[in-house]
């Protein structure tokens, strides 16, 4: 084991040299997973000290992105994993025709790249909607120390298996669910993810446009725009801007339920 921790320790991290990027490079200064406030939802979750010690030698160095500069794009060689330590970001799809699709919105304490793990390429690009701050993980690293870390694996498999999972809740809300159930039930995801990370469930800024949600939800504009009508003049939800305060929390969850009774 020793000498995996002086492999580790020696690891250099290679970071995509995008033009676009615009980020400011922050050096460990005695930060340890153990320190951040989204270590539950981050890979060291069920290692042992002396593991988490190895893994935090795996992260020398913190990345600030700046809001709307890309940390990846699609078919970037797969070089880290990125833990987002605070921010929001945008994961996207683009086609051969330069057409765009978002599928997903990222928070502190997910993990993205996890994509790229089958072909070594990214398969999405990842834009800060706000400035935002990550922690770059080798991922050549990182799968070898799992070989010795049982719990490190099965971290890395549970992330894996969460994300197939609200991709199947995409699915099922993309087939199943009419405009105003789908924009009921994306205010309610964001909700319980918010309460998860310790903040509050009936109040949170939207960090994403009103473009990026129809987008992510399959619906024009505008009928996001008349989702967000009908919820405020039945005041189970205000709209100020960005802010989104959830008013009658019952009828948000039964409007989401609807399709399936």
């Amino acid at each position: 084991m020793q000498h995996n921790n002086n492999a580790v320790a020696q690891a250099h991290i290679e970071l995509p040299a995008t033009e676009t990027i615009e980020r400011t490079r922050l050096f460990s200064l005695g930060a340890s997973c153990a320190q951040c406030a989204v270590r539950a939802f981050c890979l060291p979750s069920g290692c042992t000290h002396a593991e988490r010690d190895t893994f935090n030698s795996l992260i020398s160095q913190r990345m600030r992105i700046k809001k709307g500069a890309a940390l990846y794009h699609a078919n970037d060689p797969l070089n880290c994993l990125y833990a987002i330590r605070m921010g929001c970001f945008k994961i996207s799809l683009i086609d051969a025709y330069g057409r765009g699709l978002v599928a997903d919105f990222m928070m502190a304490g997910d993990v993205m790249g996890l994509d790229a793990i089958s072909t070594s390429r990214y398969a999405c690009s990842a834009l800060a909607l706000e400035d935002s701050e990550v922690c770059p993980i080798p991922y050549h690293q990182i799968e070898q120390l799992a070989r010795h870390c049982p719990a490190l694996q099965q971290t890395l498999n549970r992330l894996m298996s969460r994300q197939i999972v609200r991709d199947n809740e995409r699915l099922l809300m993309m087939c199943n669910m009419n405009a105003d159930e789908r924009f009921a039930a994306f205010l309610l995801q964001l909700s319980q993810r918010y309460a998860m990370r310790g903040y509050s469930a009936m109040g949170f800024v939207l960090r994403m446009t009103r473009e990026d949600i129809a987008s992510y939800l399959g619906l024009r504009l505008e009928t996001i725009c008349r989702c967000m009508a009908r919820l405020r003049d039945l005041q189970i939800v205000r709209f100020a801007g960005r802010e989104v305060e959830i008013l009658d929390m019952p009828a948000l969850e039964a409007m989401e339920h609807r399709w399936s009774t």
